[in-house]
């Protein structure tokens, strides 16, 4: 785990390309690391799995992964497990006990058809991909993929890593865990690097998803309580796992939040701890963040 001070984010911002060089260098070496590591045993295990809590850079990772794979001449497959969730219809074993739909649960899955793929495209069988349509809420039907021998499969979601979603899986997968490990120190505090993860919420929830910064704090008390019982417990399940941090991220979302965060923390004890640490950073232009940066992920363009 990694400690970096706001002093030092400061010194750093003060050179733009160097910090955002290194920055992106940092996560690049990780990525490269893991490629190699799954391209040395693909024959072996052809389905690759990436697990990651809310807001840790799973989709990035996997399309960075699947293009460093791509240079060597293998391709690589990328599906979210997102398409694989039931209809609210079919959602009775994720509801709670007042009849409530907990979204975070494995139950949300269509668990028995998802170990199911999981076998046949290690088998190079063809598979129908199912789609989910987030705004109805309903499953309907996908597109057809067949592996070929050479070829990768990359699944990414919250529960790749969880035995009751993929089953006895290990002879023929690596499992990757991707999230926020750096901690940023104001000299008094530390800042855990969920709440990074929660900046990059805010902002695409923000940009993309229709929700104000009230609706995204109280959303996520719910996702980090998933967090905890359906992600962590398994995380040391992976074969090899990412710091998805960007030393200079924070310095972007800087402008990008903290006036709305100072408004809110008068009221919110976690919107008063992201303004106090955003507050002492200098910013960075998001226009400076290059166009493959994980950062991109959540701030669009």
């Amino acid at each position: 785990m990694r400690f970096i001070s706001t002093e030092q984010l400061n010194i750093a911002a003060e050179t733009p390309e160097k910090i955002i060089s290194d920055g992106e260098r940092y996560y690049f070496e990780q990525l490269s690391m893991a490629e190699e590591k799954i391209y040395a045993s693909h024959e072996k295990r052809p389905v690759v799995l990436i697990s990651g809590p809310s807001g840790s850079g799973k989709t990035t990772s996997a399309h960075r992964i699947a293009d460093l794979l791509a240079k060597r001449g293998c391709k690589a497959h990328i599906i979210s497990m997102d398409n694989y969730f039931l209809s609210m219809s079919e959602n009775e074993e994720a509801r709670d006990k007042n009849g409530n739909i907990d979204f975070e649960s494995p139950y949300r899955l269509d668990i028995p058809l998802f170990k199911k793929h999981l076998k046949m495209l290690s088998q190079c069988e063809e598979i129908d991909i199912p789609a989910f349509d987030f705004a109805k809420q309903e499953r309907y039907e996908g597109t057809k993929l067949k592996r070929e021998p050479n070829d990768l499969v990359i699944l990414e979601g919250i529960h790749a890593l969880n035995p009751l979603v993929t089953g006895n899986c290990e002879d023929y997968t690596t499992c990757v865990y991707v999230s926020v490990r750096t901690r940023i120190s104001n000299g008094e505090k530390l800042l855990h690097p969920s709440k990074i993860r929660l900046m990059r919420r805010l902002i695409r929830d923000k940009l993309f998803r229709g929700r104000d910064i009230d609706e995204t704090f109280e959303f996520f008390k719910s996702v980090e309580r998933g967090e905890d019982l359906y992600i962590l417990p398994f995380k040391e399940r992976a074969d090899i796992s990412i710091d998805t941090f960007i030393e200079y991220e924070a310095n972007v979302y800087r402008d990008m939040l903290l006036t709305e965060l100072e408004s809110k923390s008068s009221e919110q004890a976690i919107a008063k701890e992201l303004a106090e640490f955003l507050g002492l950073l200098k910013p960075i232009e998001k226009r400076f963040v290059p166009q493959n940066s994980i950062i991109r992920e959540f701030i669009g363009n």
